[in-house]
């Protein structure tokens, strides 16, 4: 059993509120700086920069994760985490249905950029993302689980976006095995005012926008890696996200 420190909600460059530093070359070298290895790219309702965060993190020797926060209809943010990258590009097709025909004006909203390998530019997402999608929290679950997803409310102990703020509470009826702290500190007061958030795993994560703002190597998750592959310590950890033993 080996713990993994993580950091499971980073946005690079095509989220139009991250710095354009955020590319996957800089994110992966800052996580492994920070000492890191498990980090997911979660940017915002989309999943376009993941195969070149894929390339970036192995040459970081980082376990890179497929993601996208997700944005519903009423406006909560859902963590989607895939193990395997194909799933999520194809959810990141799906989900372009869905989102609203308003287009990007980067020069309000901030640039979409989409890299390669080598953090060049080879494309920009032109609708904007950080709209609301048109899902509303039961079919955007159902959508994101049906491509293999793991889904978990992001940051519940923010105003902004989070489940508690946005419905009073985290519905057991979502069923959700984990939840999302943006800050540790207020896992206690969560539990204790919120009774259906107890007795359900935590994350710790950054949502980071900013290459500073990237999770310490505070929080781990501890996995059985034998015998070690990248592929089994992904396999484990999804494996523990959608337990439900705490």
């Amino acid at each position: 059993m080996t713990p993994y420190y993580y950091d499971l909600h980073i946005h690079s460059c095509l989220s139009p509120c991250s710095d354009d530093d955020m590319t996957p070359n800089n994110i992966a070298g800052m996580a492994a700086l920070k000492g890191l290895q498990i980090v997911a790219l979660t940017d915002h309702n989309s999943c376009k920069n993941c195969p070149a965060f894929f390339t970036a993190c192995k040459r970081q020797g980082i376990i890179p994760i497929a993601g996208m926060e997700l944005s519903t209809a009423e406006d909560i943010h859902l963590v989607c985490l895939f193990e395997e990258l194909e799933d999520a590009m194809a959810f990141d097709k799906a989900v372009s249905e869905h989102l609203m025909d308003i287009d990007n004006k980067p020069e309000i909203f901030g640039n979409q950029l989409v890299l390669d390998a080598e953090d060049e530019v080879i494309g920009t997402e032109p609708k904007l993302l950080i709209s609301a999608t048109d899902l509303w929290i039961d079919d955007a679950i159902e959508l994101a689980k049906s491509f293999g997803a793991h889904v978990h409310p992001a940051h519940i102990d923010r105003e902004s976006n989070g489940i508690i703020a946005i419905l009073g509470d985290v519905p057991q009826e979502y069923d959700f095995d984990c939840l999302e702290f943006n800050n540790r500190e207020r896992i206690e007061e969560i539990t204790e005012n919120y009774p259906t958030t107890r007795g359900k795993k935590t994350v710790v994560s950054s949502d980071a926008h900013h290459l500073w703002d990237i999770n310490e190597a505070d929080n781990s998750i501890t996995l059985d890696d034998e015998p070690y592959s990248s592929s089994l310590v992904r396999k484990r950890l999804f494996e523990y996200l959608n337990s439900h033993d705490n």
